[in-house]
């Protein structure tokens, strides 16, 4: 008897090494790729990830018609608009690789009550399954470095490749048009133009140079994968094949696709991630909420802080959607440590505007900068961006990049031009106050402000 499938696309946006559409097309004779827009959620989405979100989804729609099909495109909620699909195919079951996000999980309730005993839920979109890296005692490890030690000697699934079979190709609605917009994402990775094993030999080039260079923001020493990571176009189990830790920087590498399963499986189990802290204690700090916070938190976002390294981040993340990774640590900690705004803000207005924006990436990170995640930084590190300016960017050349009215500051006073002498500054063409603003806070008596508010939460 002829069969018929529908492969349910989110977020594991390719045909390679994915494991919902192999098992759809091993147990079936006609398969039809989903894609469910919902449309509210796309207007409300960042340009740069919505923009990235759609060429992904474009080039899905290539590689089906490689193989004959087409992705059916729909609109509306998931449930509805794939039960109207089933009809329409006449297809009885649903494959979908898993999301950990609390919206995830609760379209994939609300699909699975569509579908009764019909919904077949696989993971695609990480290493190791959620459940699959537990401590002896059975339980998800809060400190990393053993779950790093179990995730590595954990045997993954097997690379998984799909069966020959009939695609439909009926388009649906169709991939929105997004050509004019792919000019503004920043690397060629974040449109989709390359294919994943491509990317990965380019990455493969540069990898070993890693633990020497991702620290340093002036130079692409970081892979540029995260935003394909994000919309599936890349699989992390075959990142971690072709990368390999056969070099120092092969393994850091590594360790980070471990960093981001751990991440996943953190919120699979607390999906509130976002907005409460792991760590219940560190929800009384008391946050300034008053009008100068929001002044400052303003000041922030558009990257006109007074710290050089921090408006070149912000400024970054504005223009292209994407920010070093050394710098999201450094803004996220001026933003939390230095203004003393709430954690969830910063966290909300990254997720806004990074197009690699996930949500347990996303506040994973936030809630290790903030201290109030498992295994975080401790509260009392609190990074000084002038000092961090100095280590990471040296000479200056990021700054100079993102923040051109200092460009012409000599190499030592770039990091802090406040403390450059005026006829330095005069020679320069910069004027405080005017083509730059003098630091909006001054970050040792932020610093033990900071200090003052987490020691009152704990109760110390």
């Amino acid at each position: 008897m002829q069969t018929s499938a529908l492969v349910w696309f989110r977020r594991d946006l390719r045909l390679d090494d994915n494991p919902a559409f192999a098992a759809a097309t091993a147990a079936h004779q006609t398969v039809t790729a989903v894609l469910v827009l919902e449309n509210h959620l796309l207007e409300r989405s960042g340009p740069f990830r919505r923009t990235a979100f759609l060429a992904a989804a474009a080039g899905l729609d290539r590689e089906l018609s490689q193989r004959g099909g087409r992705l059916f495109v729909a609109a509306g909620a998931p449930a509805q608009a794939l039960r109207e699909a089933a009809e329409r195919f006449e297809a009885s079951t649903v494959y979908v690789n898993g999301d950990v996000s609390r919206w995830g999980q609760r379209r994939e309730a609300e699909v699975a009550e569509a579908f009764p005993n019909a919904l077949h839920r696989h993971w695609g979109t990480l290493v190791h399954t959620p459940g699959a890296v537990l401590t002896k005692a059975g339980t998800l490890s809060r400190v990393f470095t053993p779950f790093a030690k179990q995730w590595d000697v954990v045997r993954p699934r097997d690379h998984v490749d799909a069966s020959p079979v009939e695609l439909t190709n009926d388009p649906g609605l169709g991939v929105p048009d997004h050509q004019d917009q792919l000019e503004h994402l920043p690397l060629d990775e974040f449109s989709n133009r390359l294919d994943p094993h491509e990317l990965l030999d380019r990455w493969g080039q540069r990898v070993d140079h890693y633990g020497d260079q991702r620290d340093i923001p002036a130079v692409m020493g970081t892979s540029g994968l995260s935003t394909a990571l994000r919309f599936g176009t890349v699989s992390p189990l075959m990142a971690r094949e072709r990368i390999g830790t056969a070099t120092p920087g092969r393994a850091a590498f590594v360790r980070q696709l471990a960093w981001r399963d751990w991440y996943a499986h953190l919120t699979y189990a607390f999906p509130d991630i976002d907005r409460r802290s792991i760590r219940a204690e560190y929800d009384g700090i008391r946050w300034r909420t008053d009008a100068a916070s929001t002044g400052e938190f303003d000041a922030w976002a558009e990257g006109r802080t007074g710290y050089p390294i921090v408006d070149a981040g912000m400024r970054q993340l504005r223009e292209t959607g994407w920010m070093h990774n050394r710098v999201r640590m450094i803004t996220a900690s001026f933003l939390i440590k230095d203004l003393l705004i709430d954690w969830r803000r910063g966290e909300r207005h990254f997720r806004h505007w990074l197009s690699d924006a996930e949500p347990s990436q996303n506040a994973g990170n936030w809630q290790w900068v903030a201290g109030t995640g498992p295994d975080s930084a401790p509260y009392f590190r609190i990074f000084n961006p002038v000092t961090q300016s100095k280590k990471f960017d040296p000479d200056g050349e990021y700054i100079r990049r993102w923040v051109p009215e200092l460009g012409k500051i000599n190499g030592k006073h770039i990091h802090a031009p406040w403390e450059a002498a005026g006829l330095d500054l005069a020679s320069a063409g910069v004027i405080l106050g005017d083509t730059y603003p003098y630091p909006i806070v001054d970050h040792r008596a932020a610093r033990d402000r900071t200090l003052a508010a987490y020691k009152a939460a704990l109760g110390s």
